[in-house]
């Protein structure tokens, strides 16, 4: 659970093995929290797919 509102910074990061890691920051935060779940599958479709799901899904206010 991320325990702030407001802007936030989303990186899908390509590990290197067919999976991304997820990471957000809240703006003005110096800290930098990993989604539950992550690092995750990268689907056929994507790194960048991947990132504007995850972003979608944080800006709705489900869970990536």
């Amino acid at each position: 659970m991320i325990p702030h509102h407001g802007d936030v910074t989303i990186l899908t990061i390509d590990c290197g093995d067919g999976t991304a890691a997820v990471v957000i920051q809240h703006e003005d935060a110096a800290e930098w929290y990993t989604l539950t779940g992550s690092p995750i599958p990268i689907p056929g479709d994507g790194l960048d797919v991947l990132h504007t799901r995850v972003t979608d899904t944080v800006r709705e206010g489900g869970e990536a």
